[in-house]
């Protein structure tokens, strides 16, 4: 997302042991799903950057967590030292750790940043579990996860997803809320941190709080960005709180994006695929994911698939990594015919072809597109001309048409779009021709954009006068909150009224609905 626009934008192996099974039992240890607020970075407290879990199974899942002592050091290394640390870890079947099932130990070596990621299995399908980790003397805060249902079972799914999180344009209460949920899953669609430093994406009125170090362009810009962003207890409770499932959008790397092409190329930037690597590094050893996704270089695989049993299949795709750059200069909005040239793709040969083998195997009641950017066509120009968001599907219609008769030959049921990146919310039937074929859920931003309205503006009506497939509009912060059954997907948009300062409440603008074999939306 664009900063000059705050509505749309342009342009481990497991090792089990008494040591470790002993080191870990330790009395009266800290839970931070009982504790409100804990896991706040502290100087001195490895464990200042919380834990997370990420990418379930029916028998396992992702642990994580990050050693950091002085996490905002500008060096990039947390004040840890140029050493591998043993760190171990316990999984319980309830919140006080009386029923361990699993122990072990797991290096946190200093060329990942003194990460740690544990990759579970052989656990119970479909069921609750807790999980912490002890180094260096501390125990970590506590963390609650679940195992994804055996093939085969529908049942429900309560699953939240948000994006866009800029830290300095407000307090990620939202983030608290979503955690206080307790939901089975939780996706986030991008831009979970930006690139920016300090006095450079400033909102009207000022920004609340300030990025420390330059503008991320090394590793240790980029694990310092990461950390700063860690040490918020609202977002250390939101990740403790459910097993999360993440992709990437611009700003983890560069504004507007687009593989090799960098935003502003008339401002040569040289040193950009070593950029794009140090950014890639700094995410995996920053998220709970596995180690499919170890970097190779300036490359990251990160699509992938969760299957939550028979009942949905989430495709994750990344709609940066392998793009054409955006036509029209990236210049919002365009009328640049090239944006219908059928050549031009937004997911690259290779992820479009996995995408669409997935959609004819699956069996899933709900396939699900986990994404970045904005699906239906949205025209932002008022009266007999038509413009559009170059950086969005858009700017790449064949790309999107694809798609589309992806659905069509599969025969998929439910075929859901969930996005991210315009810092609204929006709630879209998406048409082929004069049929509607998909339903799309648009999550507006976490902090980014500050404060927002609830009354819309003359420009924001006229956006809806011009595209009446657009059954929802609203400019505030929040995230959405779904749940899936066999016989609907339910989404209520849940918004605060101020982010610019702690302690919000959090509200339900509305609830829509998308009936099993019947694409479209309606009203709760």
């Amino acid at each position: 997302m664009d900063k000059s626009d705050s509505l749309l934008s342009r342009r481990s192996v497991l090792i089990s042991g008494a040591a470790g099974a002993a080191a870990l039992t330790v009395a009266g240890a800290p839970s931070a799903l009982s504790l409100p607020g804990a896991g706040a970075a502290r100087r001195g407290e490895v464990f200042s950057l919380g834990v997370a879990s990420g990418d379930p199974l029916p028998d396992g899942f992702v642990l994580w967590t990050r050693l950091a002592a002085d996490p905002l050091a500008e060096d990039g290394m947390g004040g840890m030292p140029n050493k591998a640390i043993p760190v171990q870890w316990e999984v319980a079947e309830d919140e006080n750790f009386t029923r361990v099932v699993r122990r072990g130990e797991a290096p946190a070596a200093p060329e990942m940043g003194h990460s740690v990621h544990v990759e579970l299995e052989g656990l119970r399908p479909g069921r609750d579990y807790y999980y912490r980790f002890r180094a260096e003397g501390s125990v970590s805060p506590a963390g609650r996860t679940r195992t994804a249902p055996l093939p085969g079972t529908m049942g429900e799914l309560s699953m939240a997803f948000a994006s866009c999180s800029q830290y300095e344009h407000g307090y990620f209460t939202a983030y608290r809320h979503l955690g206080d949920e307790r939901p089975d899953l939780v996706l986030h669609l991008g831009d979970y941190q930006y690139e920016y430093k300090a006095n450079d994406y400033v909102i009207p009125g000022g920004n609340v709080r300030d990025h420390e170090g330059p503008e991320t362009e090394t590793l240790a810009n980029y694990r310092q960005r990461h950390a700063q962003y860690k040490t918020d207890a609202d977002l250390q409770h939101a990740h403790a709180a459910a097993p999360w499932v993440v992709v990437w959008d611009d700003h983890e790397l560069d504004n507007n994006w687009a593989d090799e092409v960098y935003e502003h190329p008339e401002e040569p930037q040289p040193n950009f695929l070593e950029r794009r690597k140090a950014a890639f590094q700094a995410y995996y050893e920053n998220m709970p994911l596995r180690r499919a996704q170890v970097p190779q270089g300036i490359d990251l695989r990160l699509f992938r698939r969760v299957e939550w049993g028979s009942l949905a299949t989430f495709h994750m795709l990344d709609t940066r990594q392998y793009r054409d750059d955006q036509v029209g200069n990236d210049e919002f909005p365009t009328q640049d015919p090239a944006r219908l040239d059928p050549k031009r793709s937004l997911t690259g040969a290779e992820q479009e072809r996995w995408l669409l083998q997935g959609l004819r195997s699956s069996r899933a009641r709900w396939d699900v597109l986990g994404q970045q950017v904005m699906f239906a066509e949205i025209d932002y120009q008022g009266g007999q001309d038509k413009a559009y968001n170059p950086d969005a599907w858009d700017g790449y219609v064949g790309s999107r048409q694809r798609v589309i008769e992806g659905w069509k030959q599969a025969g998929t049921r439910n075929p859901v779009v969930l996005t991210g990146d315009v810092h609204t919310n929006w709630a879209n039937e998406i048409h082929d021709g004069e049929n509607v074929v998909a339903t799309e859920f648009t999550a507006t931003s976490i902090t980014s954009g500050g404060d927002g309205s609830a009354e819309l503006t003359d420009k924001e009506k006229a956006y809806l006068a011009e595209n009446p497939h657009v059954r929802l509009y609203n400019n505030q912060r929040g995230y959405i909150s779904t749940k899936i059954t066999e016989t609907e997907m339910k989404a209520t948009y849940k918004v605060l009224p101020f982010v610019s300062k702690p302690g919000a409440p959090v509200q339900d603008l509305a609830t829509l609905t998308v009936e099993d074999g019947t694409p479209g939306l309606n009203r709760a």
